[in-house]
């Protein structure tokens, strides 16, 4: 939906919703419930589940935002440093970015959505809490 309608991703990010949690509506508060669910179910506690929630869609705004502003300056011209307009930038200043042209160019939207989304649900598995505490202490292991 993002990709269809653009314009409204700035929005969204920009202007989240100003309302307690309990007086939005309850359509808006369903999927965050869901998603609880199902985190809890996969043995996170609810305070961690919430956690990988904020994160995850943190996560997907900042995705969505990059996902819309990946252009492509000449699309007909093989070489990515030139396809990016990359060969403009001074390589003694930036010698790491116009080296990775070739990874720039083959960006994957799903694919990179996909990774992030195990990066980040790997790293809040990896430390979490006990189901009796709501602190975010490690788990003893």
């Amino acid at each position: 939906m993002a990709l269809a309608h653009p314009q409204m991703v700035p929005l969204l990010v920009t202007r989240p919703l100003s309302t307690p949690l309990g007086l939005r509506p309850l359509g808006t508060l369903r999927p965050l419930e869901d998603i609880l669910t199902l985190l809890t179910r996969a043995g996170f506690t609810g305070a961690d589940a919430l956690h990988v929630y904020r994160a995850l869609f943190g996560f997907l705004y900042g995705h969505v935002l990059n996902e819309l502003h990946e252009l492509v300056e000449r699309p007909d011209e093989s070489d990515d440093l030139f396809r990016l307009g990359l060969h403009r930038l001074p390589i003694g200043d930036f010698p790491l970015l116009r080296g990775l042209a070739p990874v720039v160019a083959s960006y994957d939207g799903a694919a990179e959505l996909e990774r992030g989304v195990d990066i980040l649900l790997a790293g809040r598995t990896a430390t979490l809490t006990q189901p009796d505490s709501p602190t975010l202490r490690p788990r003893n292991r």
